[in-house]
C-alpha cells in the first residue's frame, strides 16, 4: 500500500540563501579563560596584547662584536679601523649602551693589543632593535584568531599564560545507528568538529534522537542521516516536532537533502546518510555554524590550481567536485555522486557556483582542502 512520505522537500533552496539564514540564526558562545596550553586549536575571543615592548632594549642578531657604526665609517682591510669599545656579544644578548651595532666576528682584527675593524658597519647592522617585535601595547594575536602552535610559542616567548577564547559544545549523532557508512560519517565528522576548536559531547549509550536534539548542554547538534523522503526517513519531521525547520532541501550537490533548524536557540544541522552528500554539507555549512558559534576570522585555506580537463555542472546548483592535486594542477574526480574510491584519492575540493555551467579544462581554480 502506498503511503506519503513522511517528510518532503518541496524545493531547493538556494546555497546564499541558506547561509543568510544560517548567519542570522547562528549566535556565538559565551568566551572563557583558558591556560594557555589547553586553548590549542581554539578561536581567540579578545586580542592578547603585551603591556611592554619586545625586546626591550637592543639585542645582537648574531654573534660578534657590539660597535658603534661611527667609528668604522673609514674602515677597510687597508687601513683597518680601531674599535676600543668592541664587545663580544652572542645572538639574544643585550647590546651595552656604547654600541648600535654588531660586526661579525671575522671582520675584526686585533693589531698591537687593540680591536680593529675590517670593514664599515651601518647603524643598526645585526642588532634587533627596541620595540622591534611588538610595540608597547599593541595586539599580539587578535580576537578571532586560531590558536595554534606556533602562536602558543609566541605567548610562551612573550610570558603569557592565560587567553580567553571560545569553545563550542557539540552533539554529533545518527538518526539510523547500525548503519556502517552513517557511523563511519559519524565518527569522521566527529573529528572535523573537534579539529574546529570545538568539543565533542559524548554519551556512553546510544542515544535516541529524540533525546539528542532536547538536550540543554549542547551549543550544536549534528545529525547524519534520515533527511530524505525514504518510508524510513523522519529526522526533519522529529526537528520540526521539537524546534523549527529553517530549511529543508538546500541547491548544493551532492548534498541536496541537508536540512537546517533550530531547537530552543541551539542550531541543529542535519547532513544527508550518503558519506559525500555529507562531507559537502559539512563543508560548506557545518564549517561555517561553527564559524559563527566561534566567531572566527581565520580566512579559509585556498590554492590555486590549474584543472586537467573540463568540469561541468548543472545551471542554478552549487555544485561541489572532488579533486586530486599534484603540483599546479587538479584533476577533477567525481561530481553528483562522489564514489569512495574517488573520495579515497581526493585531497582538495573546489566548488562550482551555481551561476556557473562548469570550468574549461585549464582553467585556474581554488582548491579548499580536506581537512
Amino acid at each position: 500500500m502506498w503511503t506519503e512520505p513522511p517528510q518532503r522537500i518541496s524545493r531547493l533552496t538556494p546555497l546564499h540563501e541558506v547561509l543568510d539564514r544560517i548567519e542570522a540564526e547562528v549566535k556565538s558562545v559565551s568566551p572563557r579563560s583558558f591556560d594557555a596550553k589547553d586553548a590549542i586549536g581554539h578561536i581567540l575571543s579578545a586580542d592578547v596584547r603585551v603591556d611592554r615592548a619586545l625586546p626591550q632594549s637592543p639585542l645582537a642578531l648574531r654573534d660578534g662584536w657590539a660597535v658603534r657604526a661611527d667609528l668604522t665609517t673609514d674602515a677597510s682591510s687597508y687601513a683597518p679601523a680601531p674599535v676600543s669599545s668592541a664587545v663580544s656579544v652572542v645572538v639574544g644578548e643585550a647590546l651595552p649602551a656604547s654600541a648600535d651595532a654588531v660586526a661579525p666576528y671575522d671582520a675584526l682584527t686585533v693589531r698591537a693589543g687593540e680591536p680593529h675593524v675590517l670593514a664599515p658597519v651601518a647603524p643598526g647592522e645585526g642588532v634587533l632593535e627596541q620595540g622591534a617585535d611588538l610595540a608597547e601595547g599593541k595586539a599580539l594575536l587578535r580576537a578571532g584568531q586560531r590558536l595554534d602552535r606556533l602562536r602558543l610559542a609566541l605567548l610562551n616567548a612573550c610570558g603569557i599564560s592565560r587567553v580567553q577564547a571560545r569553545e563550542p559544545r557539540l552533539v554529533v549523532c545518527t538518526a539510523n545507528p547500525g548503519d556502517p557508512v552513517i557511523n563511519a560519517t559519524v565518527a569522521y565528522i566527529s573529528d572535523c568538529v573537534r579539529a574546529e576548536g570545538a568539543v565533542l559531547i559524548k554519551d556512553r549509550r546510544t542515544p535516541g534522537l529524540t533525546l539528542t536534539l532536547t538536550r540543554t548542554d549542547a551549543d550544536a547538534v549534528i545529525v547524519v542521516g534520515g533527511t530524505g523522503t525514504g518510508r524510513n526517513d523522519i529526522a526533519v519531521a522529529t526537528l520540526a516536532h521539537f524546534g523549527r525547520v529553517v530549511v529543508h532541501g538546500i541547491a548544493l550537490l551532492p548534498a541536496e537533502t541537508t536540512a537546517f533548524g533550530m531547537v530552543v536557540g541551539r542550531p541543529v544541522l542535519m547532513l544527508p546518510g550518503r558519506i559525500d552528500g555529507a562531507l559537502a554539507a559539512w563543508h560548506v555549512l557545518g564549517k561555517s555554524i561553527l564559524g559563527f558559534l566561534n566567531e572566527n576570522d581565520e580566512p579559509e585555506p585556498l590554492r590555486p590550481a590549474k584543472l586537467t580537463h573540463k568540469v561541468s555542472s548543472p545551471v542554478g546548483i552549487a555544485d561541489l567536485i572532488a579533486v586530486r592535486c599534484d603540483g599546479d594542477y587538479a584533476t577533477p574526480l567525481a561530481a553528483g555522486y562522489i564514489a569512495l574510491s574517488s573520495l579515497a584519492r581526493a585531497n582538495g575540493w573546489i566548488l562550482v557556483p551555481p551561476e556557473n555551467e562548469g570550468y574549461p579544462a585549464h582553467s585556474e581554480v581554488m582548491v579548499r582542502p580536506w581537512p
